[in-house]
């Protein structure tokens, strides 16, 4: 199989593909309190078709991982479908989905039977009151029900992302609430530090996963372990007599950026080759006017020699995009 590298002799194999940059959330450190004014139109988005012919040539490329993401990609019609396509390409090693969880119960068997083994739910405080707070419409309960049903379907490793941030849910029984989930299931809680990507929240708003472990210590020690499956740049470590993991994901204060094998796909059909830049390359007018394979080829190469050698270089305070128009 082909390898990809770029100039700083990274391996690229891992692509997020955002299907949609529509939300049923509307969480403060990812999208206004009103929503998006400019919500993508329908013909704007790479349908169905061009995202599987997208992932099916950049496959025999050198991605081997594919990673759906939103806005919520649960929200898009029919995603089940685009699922099961996808699951179907033989060369495709690894294929999960992240969710903010509202609609999980109701589509967790269907996308398990599709052929999705892992999912990610983002879920940023275990306190009803906060969790509203953060994602101004959001229902714990009815996210804690997909959690569920999820576990019961079978996913497996079932990740939890949370994003913690000062003076809302850094608190010691925020994650304690956190910690004692990995007692209670089989999941991994993974703190993942705020991008300053809301000007909102403010650009110095998050806690350090450093900060977040020393707090986590007060709840009994905490030993380094193997990372599950799809871990990505997180480091895990697992209390005693726990089910599950806690891992610490770190782009701000300990970047990952030398080990960096990700390339993001938009729904609207560019390619960004690093979450902090604004730099995108389109590939949706280039697949509709020429052949779609000649034309990944052609992004794929001009990505892989644009890629930044590390995010300080491509960091903006003022960013085109919310977090949720780019998949995260």
């Amino acid at each position: 199989m082909p390898e990809l590298f770029d100039n700083h002799n990274r391996r690229i194999d891992y692509l997020r593909v955002s299907i949609t940059d529509k939300c049923n959330l509307r969480c403060i450190y990812c999208m206004p309190k009103e929503g998006l004014s400019d919500f993508k139109k329908h013909r704007d988005i790479l349908t169905y078709e061009e995202i599987e012919l997208f992932v099916s040539h950049a496959i025999k490329q050198g991605i081997s991982k594919v990673r759906l993401t939103g806005g919520e990609p649960l929200v898009r019609r029919d995603v089940v479908d685009l699922i099961r396509s996808l699951s179907g390409i033989p060369e495709l090693h690894d294929m999960s989905l992240t969710t903010n969880g509202v609609l999980l119960a109701d589509f967790a068997e269907e996308l398990y039977k599709a052929g999705l083994e892992r999912i990610n739910v983002s879920i940023d405080s275990l306190n009803s009151e906060k969790f509203k707070q953060i994602t101004r419409v959001g229902d714990l309960n009815i996210v804690k029900k997909g959690i569920q049903k999820a576990l019961d379907v079978g996913f497996k490793p079932l990740k939890i992302n949370a994003v913690i941030l000062k003076g809302i849910n850094d608190g010691l029984s925020d994650l304690k609430d956190f910690a004692k989930l990995t007692f209670d299931y089989p999941l991994h809680v993974r703190f993942i530090e705020y991008m300053p990507f809301s000007k909102e929240v403010g650009f110095k708003a998050g806690l350090t996963c450093s900060e977040i472990a020393e707090k986590l210590k007060t709840f009994g020690s905490l030993n380094k372990v193997d990372s599950p499956r799809g871990s990505g740049p997180a480091r895990y470590m697992k209390f005693k007599g726990a089910l599950g993991t806690v891992g610490f994901i770190s782009p701000m204060s300990n970047h990952f950026c030398p080990e960096c094998n990700r390339l993001r796909l938009t729904a609207d059909g560019k390619l960004k080759t690093c979450l902090f830049s604004n730099d995108e390359i389109d590939i949706i007018g280039p697949m509709r006017n020429n052949h779609p394979e000649e034309a990944v080829k052609e992004v794929l190469s001009r990505a892989l020699k644009e890629k930044p050698k590390d995010h300080s270089s491509a960091l903006k305070k003022d960013f085109v995009r919310t977090m949720s128009q780019i998949g995260g």
